[in-house]
């Protein structure tokens, strides 16, 4: 379970975006030197972004990126499963299963069940975070995070 460069990259896109205050949006040359990414990876990310509709191309000359509906109502979850998927889903167990044609684990399997899990209850966090949050600074990102993960952490000890 990794967070790859794509989803660090995305998210670091739609933030971008999500903070611009210019109705036209930012262009991928603008996007690319703000980030310091190359323009070709902006072009990729952005293409995925938008094939996803978590944002649209203004035309023109001075064209560029805007979100497709408010940073409040676009979830980092939202933006992950759009950049690559989820950390851990079902189809894990079916492309890892060594050398058998089917796993020798898979009548009962533990693992399989703490994967599904930590799927779960990061799946509940990042559903509640959103990019709206992640547009303000660190200090008060930190704090509305830790909020969350506590009020979470509480729901599920009472699940327990």
């Amino acid at each position: 379970m990794k967070i790859t460069a794509q989803d660090e990259y995305g998210l670091r896109l739609l933030v971008r975006i999500a903070k611009c205050n210019d109705q036209s949006g930012l262009s991928i040359p603008q996007l690319s030197e703000a980030e310091g990414l190359s323009q070709p990876n902006v072009s990729k990310l952005t293409r995925i972004l938008r094939m996803e509709g978590l944002i649209n191309s203004t035309k023109g000359h001075v064209g560029g990126y805007v979100l497709a509906r408010p940073a409040n109502t676009i979830t980092v979850n939202d933006i992950l499963n759009a950049l690559g998927g989820r950390l851990f889903d079902e189809q894990f167990c079916v492309n890892h299963v060594g050398v058998m044609k089917i796993c020798s684990n898979s009548v009962d399997c533990s693992i399989r069940s703490l994967w599904t899990i930590v799927q779960s209850a990061i799946d509940k966090l990042l559903d509640t975070i959103t990019l709206s949050d992640l547009s303000h600074g660190e200090k008060e990102a930190t704090v509305t995070f830790k909020s969350l993960f506590e009020e979470i952490s509480g729901e599920n000890k009472e699940l327990l």
